[in-house]
């Protein structure tokens, strides 16, 4: 029977225990126009992300759109080419070189179009988002368009997202949360893509929060919100 596995250990709560509290240091991983970036910065600055901090962004990219946005809000930015190294894994200890010494707790991958491979102490501290109900219409070469046209072409009713622990396969990793939105009739890959997004920007954010309040649990794949704690020091969500 699989152990089960905990996120707690995550919390800024737990990381600064017997002493103050510090906020829950999240890297973000992009390689295009950077929107999910930004719907994370709006977040933050309505005060919807309180307790969570952007403090590093890696771009695989450097002409990546999202990059401005990084430069804009003064977070530190990298960018590691995957053609920079010979491997995946050098490419991916490059990463999470960096967010060791930038104190990350979270890696956000936002629109990061290049495999990695998760060292043992990253594990489930990776998460993603995908534009599909998981594990349908995921996998290698699904990623933006591209997932929105194979829906429309399967004749799909429901489409949505899914965040999901990433894992070192595609789209693989447990399943979090999801929200789903119908497929209509007369839907294009743009106006599907863009009832989905709707959806990433609302779902995307709420998971981050769950997991800095420590209220994600993962027993093998299986993962279950905690409810929130009822004393009166709880933070509120």
């Amino acid at each position: 029977m699989t152990e089960p596995q905990y996120t707690e250990s995550l919390t800024a709560e737990s990381l600064t225990a017997g002493g103050p509290k510090r906020p829950f240091r999240i890297a973000v991983l992009i390689s295009g126009a950077g929107t999910t970036l930004r719907n994370l910065l709006q977040k933050k600055a309505a005060g919807l992300l309180e307790g969570v901090e952007i403090v590093l962004v890696i771009s695989s990219n450097p002409a990546a759109g999202g990059i401005q946005y990084a430069q804009q809000a003064g977070i530190p930015l990298r960018v590691i080419q995957r053609k920079e190294f010979p491997s995946q894994e050098a490419f991916s200890e490059a990463i999470f070189r960096e967010c060791r010494q930038a104190g990350v707790d979270l890696v956000v991958l936002a629109g990061f179009l290049k495999q990695i491979t998760v060292p043992s102490d990253f594990e489930l501290r990776v998460v993603n988002i995908h534009p599909a109900l998981i594990p349908a219409f995921c996998g290698k070469g699904f990623y933006g368009r591209h997932v929105h046209e194979a829906v429309l072409e399967y004749g799909a009713k429901i489409s949505g997202c899914t965040v999901h622990f990433v894992d070192n396969q595609y789209d693989h990793g447990p399943v979090i949360a999801q929200r789903a939105v119908p497929v209509l009739d007369d839907d294009t890959p743009e106006t599907l893509a863009a009832r989905v997004f709707e959806q990433e920007c609302e779902l995307y954010p709420e998971v981050i929060r769950l997991i800095a309040a420590g209220r994600v649990r993962v027993e093998g794949r299986r993962v279950r919100i905690l409810p929130a704690a009822p004393c009166s020091s709880a933070r509120t969500l």
